[in-house]
């Protein structure tokens, strides 16, 4: 990736993020105002969900940059890798979150069902759930259409981090609605909502920390990629039997080291060539950033 379009991609993926951190601050300030004077608990663990986007916000906008950066002396594979480590902490912030929400929700549940009356929520807080429900899909679109143009997984992370916060917000609303309308005996539904949402919140928490974790401690590309690998490698002509393949993720870049073998009476300059047509075809199906190390062995 050339210095042009690293620029341009670094500069895309702060405009998306601090667009979603402008949304997060609006809707944080929101919900919590309005699960304060709607009293409702599913509201204001809403809000403490979106406190949360708005942090992670901040970890892409300093990652993204710290990713960006060229190779040096100290990192000769790039600085990928702390884009993944500002993915993981991005997950383990949605599962702390989501942690919390289900812990609350629980204990409202709890003294309930031990006879404590709960408050009614306001419709100011179901209106408050609807405009985040909309706003907040619309930023998850916007901001993983970008992720996925520039290969950046903590932006389309933190894209399913505005999803994941919209679909808290759909618990939410209808566990406040069914409070409001149900009655008394209903008011239950304001913090089973929470318990509910905090499940999703859960699963793309952990959705999120698996692959991140994958690649931090080495983990191999899917096997899928290493067959395509394969198969790009023997379209190059007296190049055979590909081994020896090792693979691993950074950042948004492979990296990819092989062995093959060609005609040991082929001339250094023409192994040379067919090395370069290797490297030529798997930069053209991964990326010109992709990481190639090719060993050749002669065969007889």
């Amino acid at each position: 990736m050339n210095e042009t379009k690293t620029a341009q991609r670094e500069r895309e993926l702060y405009k998306v993020t601090l667009a979603g951190s402008l949304v997060n601050l609006t809707l944080v300030a929101c919900k919590l105002l309005a699960g304060m004077a709607g009293h409702s608990a599913a509201m204001i663990a809403d809000g403490i969900h979106s406190l949360s986007d708005l942090a992670t916000d901040i970890v892409v906008l300093v990652f993204v940059r710290i990713s960006g950066k060229p190779e040096d002396k100290k990192h000769d594979f790039g600085h990928g890798k702390y884009e993944t480590l500002g993915t993981l902490l991005i997950g383990a912030a949605l599962f702390l979150v989501g942690m919390g929400i289900l812990w609350e929700g629980c204990g409202s549940i709890y003294r309930y069902l031990s006879g404590e009356p709960l408050d009614s929520p306001g419709y100011i807080a179901l209106w408050a759930a609807m405009v985040s429900i909309v706003s907040k899909e619309l930023v998850f679109h916007y901001t993983r259409r970008a992720g996925v143009k520039y290969h950046s997984p903590s932006v389309i992370a933190n894209a399913w981090h505005h999803r994941s916060d919209a679909l808290s917000s759909i618990g939410t609303a209808l566990g406040i609605g069914g409070a409001i309308l149900l009655g008394e005996s209903w008011r239950v539904l304001d913090p089973l909502a929470a318990v509910v949402v905090s499940l999703f919140i859960l699963k793309v928490a952990v959705q999120l920390l698996t692959p991140s974790l994958n690649e931090l401690l080495e983990c191999s590309l899917p096997e899928e990629v290493e067959q395509q690998i394969i198969e790009r490698v023997q379209e190059v002509n007296g190049v055979s039997q590909p081994h020896k393949l090792r693979t691993r993720q950074i950042g948004n870049r492979y990296a990819i080291d092989l062995h093959v073998r060609m005609d040991g009476r082929l001339s250094l300059f023409e192994a040379h060539d067919k090395a370069t047509q290797v490297e030529r075809k798997l930069r053209e199906s991964f990326g010109n950033g992709t990481f190639i190390n090719i060993h050749i062995e002669p065969v007889k």
